[in-house]
Parts: C-alpha cells; sequence; structure tokens
C-alpha cells in the first residue's frame, strides 16, 4: 500500500457512533490514549507495562496525570474519528499504539505531541523527518528490524527442513506489513523458496487462507506483525494452524502463547514500557521533535512445545537450544 491510499484510507472516512467516557474537569496533565481495537484491551499486558514504566519515573495516574480513551473498535476506517475526538479533549499528549492510529493521530494534530509504542515506517509515511531527528510531533518504538522477516523465513526451514513451499500471512490494511512482505519475497525468490501470499483485510478471511495453502501443499506459513492479526487474530491463527497441521513462524510471543508454533521478534511488552520513557519527557516539557526514534535491542525466541506434539513436528535441538521461552 502506498502512502498516498494509506493517508486516504485512514484521512477519509465518515461519521459514525462516538465512543465516549465520562470525563472530570482538567486537574492534572491529560494522556490521552488512541487504541485499535476495544476499550478492554487498555487492560492488557501491553498498556499494563506502559503504565508500569510511568510509575518507575514517578508518575502516577490520578496523582500526576490522567488518561482518557479512545478506540477504533478495531476497524481502521474508524480511526480517523477516535483521533478526532481525542484531539477535541486537548490532551499534553497521546500514545497512539500503533502505526495505524499515528497516522490518525498524526491528520487530527499537527501539534499535539504523539508517541507510539509500535511505529513502523515513520520516515516513508511522513510521520517523521528521521529516526534521529524527528523533528515534527510524533516519535516512539520502531519494532521493524530491517533483516527480521529473511531470519523468520529462515527460521521456518529450520523447523521444517527443505521446506519448498511457505505462506505468508499479510495484512493489507497495516502499513507496517508491506516492508515485511517485500523482505520475504526477495528473501524467497533468493532461497528458490515459493512464497505463496494470502492477502487479508478482516479476521474472516484468516480461515479460508489457511484452508486455501492445505488445498496447495503449503508446508509453512510466515503470520505478519500487525494491528488485526494481533489484536484479532491470535485465536483464530491458531485454531486455523490446528485445524490444518500447520507449523506458523510470528514475529510476536503473544501468538505462542496462544497456541502458535514458534515466534522470533522483539518484545512488544518492552516496546510499551519504554514508551513511558518519551510520556515522561514530554510530561516534563521537552519537546517531542527532539527525541529520536527508538529500536529495540533484543530478539527473542519462544517456541510451543505442546503445540509442536499436537503437529507431530520434532523441534531440533539446535533450535531448541536458541530459544529465550519454551512453553510445555
Amino acid at each position: 500500500m502506498k502512502r498516498r491510499e494509506f493517508m486516504a484510507l485512514v484521512g477519509g472516512a465518515a461519521a459514525w457512533p462516538q465512543t465516549l467516557l465520562a470525563q472530570t474537569p482538567r486537574q492534572r496533565p491529560l494522556v490521552g490514549v488512541l487504541l485499535y481495537g476495544p476499550l478492554q484491551n487498555f487492560r492488557a499486558p501491553a498498556w499494563a507495562a506502559l503504565l508500569e514504566g510511568m510509575r518507575e519515573r514517578g508518575q502516577i495516574e490520578g496523582r500526576t496525570f490522567d488518561i482518557v480513551l479512545r478506540s477504533a473498535d478495531g476497524r481502521p476506517e474508524r480511526s480517523p474519528q477516535a483521533a478526532a475526538e481525542l484531539v477535541a479533549l486537548t490532551p499534553d499528549v497521546i500514545v497512539a499504539a500503533a502505526t495505524l492510529d499515528a497516522v490518525a493521530a498524526k491528520n487530527a494534530t499537527a501539534t499535539i505531541p504523539i508517541v507510539v509504542p509500535v511505529l513502523a515506517d515513520p520516515v516513508e509515511l511522513g510521520l517523521v523527518e528521521s529516526e534521529a531527528r524527528p523533528g515534527g510531533n510524533v516519535t516512539g518504538i520502531a519494532p521493524y528490524v530491517k533483516g527480521l522477516p529473511a531470519k523468520q523465513l529462515e527460521l521456518a526451514r529450520e523447523i521444517v527442513p527443505q521446506a519448498r513451499r511457505i505462506g505468508l500471512l499479510h495484512d493489507e490494511n497495516d502499513p507496517k506489513a508491506h516492508p515485511q512482505r517485500r523482505e520475504i519475497e526477495a528473501a524467497g525468490k533468493a532461497l528458490e523458496v515459493e512464497i505463496s501470499t494470502a492477502a487479508v483485510r478482516t479476521p474472516d478471511e484468516i480461515g479460508p487462507a489457511f484452508q486455501a495453502w492445505a488445498s496447495r501443499s503449503v508446508e509453512v506459513v510466515i503470520v505478519e506483525q500487525s494491528n488485526m492479526l494481533f489484536v484479532h487474530g491470535r485465536k483464530l491463527i491458531a485454531e486455523a494452524a490446528a485445524a490444518t497441521t500447520m507449523p506458523t513462524v510470528y514475529g510476536y510471543r503473544e501468538h505462542v502463547v496462544a497456541g502458535g508454533l514458534i515466534s522470533y521478534g522483539i518484545n512488544i511488552i518492552w516496546c510499551y514500557h519504554r514508551a513511558a520513557y518519551y510520556v515522561d519527557r514530554i510530561l516534563k516539557g521537552e519537546r517531542v521533535g527532539d527525541l529520536p526514534v527508538e529500536f529495540p535491542t533484543r530478539i527473542e525466541m519462544v517456541i510451543n512445545l505442546k503445540t509442536a506434539k499436537m503437529l507431530g513436528l520434532t523441534i531440533s535441538p539446535t533450535v531448541l537450544a536458541r530459544a529465550d521461552e519454551v512453553i510445555e
């Protein structure tokens, strides 16, 4: 998806019913949170990590700052209205869950600082001038590490030795999915491996994608890092993979906890915990444009041996020895 197409998607939606929370008169700095998924997702471990990071810096919700939430309810076309509602409340800083939300927030305000725990392609999308000096009103953590998708492809061939036909579950709506697709398809070409890409837009398309792969004798599947696949797809992907006895490789640990086979990627909890640093610095008066975009320094591997057993798959000792966590 090109930058112009993506900006049009998040900037051109019609109005819809508002999701509102009761407000109290402003007594403390206000942190606005823009969620992709439903409001109850704010109880998830990632957001708890953000709040814990704030507490470590002396920032206590209800004491030194307040929070207001708005949600797109898992529908990308709703992000612009949710962002507009949040901006209308004039928070001191907005925490946008991921890139889709960041673009919606950026379209809604050029002045309110925006912190993104999971930020992808910020330069290409015009969110920052450069990672080192963002220059505008957006900064955060970039979970897309160049070279990681190709490593996931190599891992797929390790767990299914000599696999020649590999599926790629691609989220057509998420901008951070597109560089992953390009890298995996390029790596597949170099390895002379067939990449069978299934482009999905909704969770309902996940099951049929796996059924189609099964009919084409796909041997292993790579699942991209994306909002929809993470928020709404974890259980559905695990169920579809089990039904088709399809080994799956992910970028996030949470997929493996939900029943996926193996992940190799960044720790999303760390990203949210680190995002508290940015929020704290901004609340203390630093300019968001002077706070560089950061990249995770650690990549971790998580393996679910229960899933391996269910698939009738033996994980080699060399792969097991590299795992940071094994679920048994």
